[in-house]
C-alpha cells in the first residue's frame, strides 16, 4: 500500500466500490469551488470594510463593525453554519436545506449554475462571516497606522480627493499584508470546510470523509 501511494495509488475503496484517487476527485471540485469562492469574497469584502472602518477611526460605524465581526468571529465555521441553516433553510425556506444541485432536476446552462449558487449559498456565508473578522481587522489597523504616514500628508497637500487618498495610497499600501494573510489562511479555510460540508451535507471532500470514518472505508 505505501508503495502504491508513492506511485500515487491511493488504493480501492470497497464501499464505494471504485479507485479512491477517482472518488476524491469526484468530490474535490465542489470543496475548491466553496473555499475558492469564501477565500476570495472574503478577502475582498474584509478588505473593503477595513479599509472604510479604519479611515473613520471612532465613528459609530468603525465600532458597530469592530463589535459585530470580533462577536462573529468567535463562533466556529459548524455553529454558525447550523445557525444559517436553521433560520434560512429550516424556518424562512427561502435556500435549499441540503446538497449542491437539485436531485432528477436536469438543469444545463444558466439555469444549473443558478441552481448551483442557490445551493452554496448557506455554506459560503458561513465560511465569509468567520473569516471576516480577520481579514477586516488587519485592513483596518494597518489603513489607521498608514493615515499617520508622511505620503497621506502629502497627498492630502496636493490635494487629492479624499476617495483617491482613501483607496489609490491608503487602501493600495494595505493590500500587501492582506494577501499574505490570505495566504496563511487557506489551511484553516480548508479545515473549516470540512465541518461546513458535514452541516449541509454538500458533496464535497468533508462529507467523503465523514462517510467514509462512518462506513470504516480504511483506504
Amino acid at each position: 500500500y505505501i508503495l502504491g501511494l508513492l506511485h500515487g495509488a491511493l488504493g480501492f475503496s470497497y464501499y464505494y466500490r471504485e479507485q479512491v484517487s477517482r472518488v476524491i476527485l469526484g468530490a474535490l471540485p465542489w470543496t475548491l469551488l466553496l473555499t475558492g469562492l469564501a477565500l476570495v469574497l472574503a478577502t475582498i469584502i474584509g478588505a473593503i470594510l477595513g479599509i472604510e472602518s479604519g479611515y473613520q477611526r471612532g465613528s459609530s460605524m468603525d465600532r458597530s463593525l469592530v463589535a459585530g465581526l470580533m462577536f462573529l468571529g468567535g463562533f466556529p465555521d459548524f455553529f454558525i453554519g447550523i445557525l444559517m441553516l436553521l433560520v434560512f433553510a429550516v424556518s424562512l425556506q427561502v435556500f435549499p436545506i441540503s446538497g449542491a444541485i437539485s436531485p432528477y432536476a436536469g438543469h444545463k446552462g444558466l439555469t444549473y449554475m443558478l441552481d448551483v449558487l442557490n445551493h452554496i449559498a448557506l455554506p459560503l456565508a458561513s465560511m465569509i462571516l468567520v473569516q471576516l473578522g480577520g481579514i477586516f481587522l488587519l485592513a483596518r489597523n494597518t489603513i489607521v497606522t498608514l493615515l499617520e504616514e508622511s505620503f497621506i500628508l502629502t497627498a492630502r497637500a496636493k490635494g487629492c480627493p479624499e476617495r483617491c487618498i482613501k483607496y489609490a495610497h491608503a487602501g493600495r499600501n494595505c493590500l500587501l499584508p492582506v494577501t499574505t494573510a490570505t495566504g496563511l489562511r487557506i489551511p484553516q479555510l480548508l479545515t473549516g470546510a470540512l465541518f461546513i460540508e458535514i452541516v449541509f451535507s454538500y458533496p464535497g471532500v468533508g462529507s467523503l470523509l465523514n462517510t467514509a470514518i462512518d462506513a470504516r472505508a480504511y483506504p
